[in-house]
């Protein structure tokens, strides 16, 4: 679920607060600007706070006293009371829900912008749909639940029917119960996660209901009561389907079959075992795809067939973030490499996980169905146990892309060994039109311009490629913070580094005499 606010905003309102109330009871300290700030501008700074928070911030000025009741964005949340430090839990279950209903019983008739509420629904089931109730009567145009639910529990008809809702966030470990009539004319996201879906009448009814839809997550949710659902939403530009974790038998493998329909889609991810068919139509060239699919070797051939099936739906897309798993499984050795088709449009491909020497073979097979490759991405590099062997990756069929439109090798967490440099070296030798190898280092000595270039020369010492490659070495961010703590006399450039990413790149270049990534 997403979160309100990121913990550096947190400290920095933290200290906001600490130095609000100085100022505010110590009137000798110089000028209370804080307490003349506008009224607009206060309660967009306690936006960003917990609403517990918000209330106890108030109390530092008599003028903010009221402030709360203004606020639109609202904020509870009960986990603070399962800390070890929480003694008397039912008093302090009591006495949260007591809080989120008065304060919502108070609160101005303003409308509601945001409202999130993440508690435990057990004796409290009634209360937490009075509130949501009162929500909705408040016009509210983002609902963040995250309910842990004991026993069976439906929400109110009321939310199902909101006329103001643009966003819906639901996690909630238990059957998801629909009334028999839907509506969300202005719903444009809409998270599920952890429910169970009751049939597929129900499913389908809710997917129909949100005509203007751009962003639909289905995470880890049980589809097990479903044969067929269609997701056919003509305004989507956004679907995630998250089947992972997998904890059933390999029967389960046998689910439900999801038709995909999804013209203006413009990212696709999707993580998981293929438990649920994939169908995918209409699909743009616009799409950007990330696949996932670890092999459930007991199934092996099923996925494949479902995967390959899967990507034949992809074959329009332009760019793909893809894991060395899914690849494998495109090239189970039952399944005809001839199934897969070219990919005419895909310009841009970045492998996920890394790359291991099961995995080389499939990625030499897929390279042949990707002519107008021009971008290739190991985001996480060579498996550290990896030794290549002589043919690994000498290609007899040199795949068309590194012939006439592979312009830019990107390779991440590099350590410098001797496989990673012979893999670099046979990959520049047959890359003929490669004019960028980007090498992201992992460690600190290669930040040493005669280290790099002596990786250079070996890299350089192959025969034939590209004569005119750039090879750039990369240092990470994190690495140039860490030769700042060391040095007392650089260390009040540190929080500029995070302040100003266009700042660490200069450092980067000025302290290592490389760029900064």
């Amino acid at each position: 679920m997403a979160t309100i606010v990121s913990r550096s905003r947190w400290h920095t309102i933290n200290s906001f607060k600490r130095h609000t109330a100085l100022e505010v009871h110590n009137p000798e300290g110089g000028e209370d600007k804080i307490s003349n700030l506008h009224d607009s501008i206060l309660l967009h700074i306690l936006s960003y706070l917990p609403t517990r928070e918000v209330v106890g911030t108030c109390i530092l000025s008599t003028r903010w006293k009221n402030l709360w009741t203004c606020v639109e964005n609202i904020d509870f949340d009960d986990s603070f009371l399962y800390s070890s430090r929480v003694f008397g839990y039912p008093m302090k279950v009591t006495t949260f829900m007591h809080f989120v209903h008065r304060f919502l019983q108070l609160r101005e008739e303003s409308d509601i912008k945001k409202f999130r509420l993440s508690c435990r629904v057990c004796f409290s089931a009634s209360h937490v749909c009075s509130w949501l109730s009162i929500v909705i009567r408040h016009n509210v145009q983002d609902l963040d639940l995250c309910l842990f639910v004991e026993e069976p529990f439906m929400l109110p008809q009321c939310v199902f029917s909101s006329k103001t809702l643009t966003s819906l966030k639901l996690e909630m470990n238990c059957v998801l119960e629909l009334p028999t009539s839907t509506c969300f004319p202005f719903l444009k996201t809409l998270h599920l996660c952890l429910v169970t879906f009751r049939d597929d009448s129900s499913t389908q009814r809710l997917l129909s209901s949100c005509p203007i839809l751009r962003e639909l997550a289905i995470l880890d949710c049980e589809w097990m009561n479903l044969k067929l659902v269609a997701i056919s939403i003509s305004s989507l530009k956004s679907l995630i389907i998250d089947d992972l974790p997998f904890f059933g038998s390999t029967d389960d493998l046998n689910g439900c079959k999801i038709k995909i329909d999804a013209a203006s889609l413009t990212f696709l991810k999707y993580s998981g075992y293929l438990s649920n068919e994939i169908c995918l139509y209409n699909l743009s060239s616009s799409v950007n795809a990330s696949i996932h699919i670890p092999i459930l070797y007991e199934k092996r051939n099923q996925i494949a067939f479902r995967a390959v099936k899967l990507f034949r739906g992809l074959h329009k897309i332009s760019a793909a973030r893809i894991s060395s798993r899914a690849i494998e499984s495109l090239f189970i050795a039952d399944i005809e490499k001839d199934r897969l088709p070219i990919f005419y449009n895909l310009t841009h491909l970045e492998l996920s996980m890394e790359l291991e020497n099961h995995s080389i073979g499939p990625l030499k097979e897929l390279l042949q169905c990707l002519p107008k490759l021009q971008s290739l991405h190991f985001s996480e590099g060579l498996d550290p146990c990896m030794h290549l062997c002589e043919d690994d990756w000498n290609l007899r069929s040199v795949p068309p892309c590194f012939l006439s439109s592979l312009k830019t090798v990107k390779y991440s967490n590099f350590h410098g060994n001797d496989t990673e440099i012979s893999f670099l070296r046979n990959l520049l030798e047959i890359a003929l039109v490669l004019e960028k190898l980007n090498i992201v280092c992992s460690k600190r000595p290669f930040g040493d311009l005669k280290k790099q270039k002596e990786v250079e020369d070996q890299l350089r010492s192959g025969h034939g490629g590209s004569v005119s490659c750039a090879i750039k070495f990369i240092f990470q961010q994190a690495d140039i913070l860490q030769a700042l703590a060391v040095d007392p006399a650089l260390q009040f450039l540190v929080p500029f580094t995070s302040a100003t990413p266009c700042f660490s790149t200069l450092l980067g270049s000025v302290i290592f005499g490389i760029d900064a990534w």
